[in-house]
């Protein structure tokens, strides 16, 4: 009887300790979003895109000068020659098909270099909030379906990190 009414006391101790677990939610893409390091990254890839563009725009003249030569001329060259000018096009035709893949693998490299610390800096400052405020979990609103009711940790992150809260958006007039 004693190990039975123990046991109901264990188990109403561990009930009444999950019990008092709060939950949040938070909107990390909104957050880092609202920092204002994110701007500079946001720029800096852009720039970073815009550069990574040129070039293959710059391959692909390339590409066509040449081409447009080797066909203007290549009567006059001799068969050895041509088999030269011929294997050069080919080789930089093949340069200019790969440029997309790299270029797309060198954006995706910077963006990481770039956001990931600022990503490192908002997951400390949700973490902070949560251990501040006594959150036991908190979830990314984005990527949850269905939850317990929560907290909205949002503001209190951005107060953390010292971000203004952004204006709300006014809705368009009719």
């Amino acid at each position: 009887m004693k190990n039975l009414f123990l046991a109901i006391l264990m188990v109403m101790g561990t009930w009444t300790v999950s019990a008092q677990n709060k939950i949040g939610f938070i909107s990390t893409e909104d957050l880092i979003g609202d920092m204002p390091e994110a701007d500079s990254a946001d720029a800096e890839l852009k720039r970073f895109q815009s550069e990574l563009s040129q070039t293959g725009q710059d391959m692909m003249r390339e590409l066509t000068i040449k081409d447009s030569i080797f066909v203007s001329d290549s009567a006059k060259l001799s068969l050895s020659m041509r088999e030269i000018k011929r294997e050069e096009l080919i080789g930089l035709y093949s340069k200019v098909q790969n440029w997309n893949q790299k270029a797309q693998d060198l954006y995706q490299q910077r963006a990481q270099e770039l956001i990931g610390p600022i990503r490192n800096r908002a997951m400390d400052a949700i973490k902070a909030v949560a251990k501040e405020s006594g959150y036991a979990y908190v979830f990314d609103i984005n990527s949850i379906i269905v939850a317990p009711p929560g907290d909205d940790l949002l503001p209190l992150v951005r107060k953390k990190m010292g971000i203004k809260t952004p204006a709300p958006a006014s809705a368009p007039k009719k």
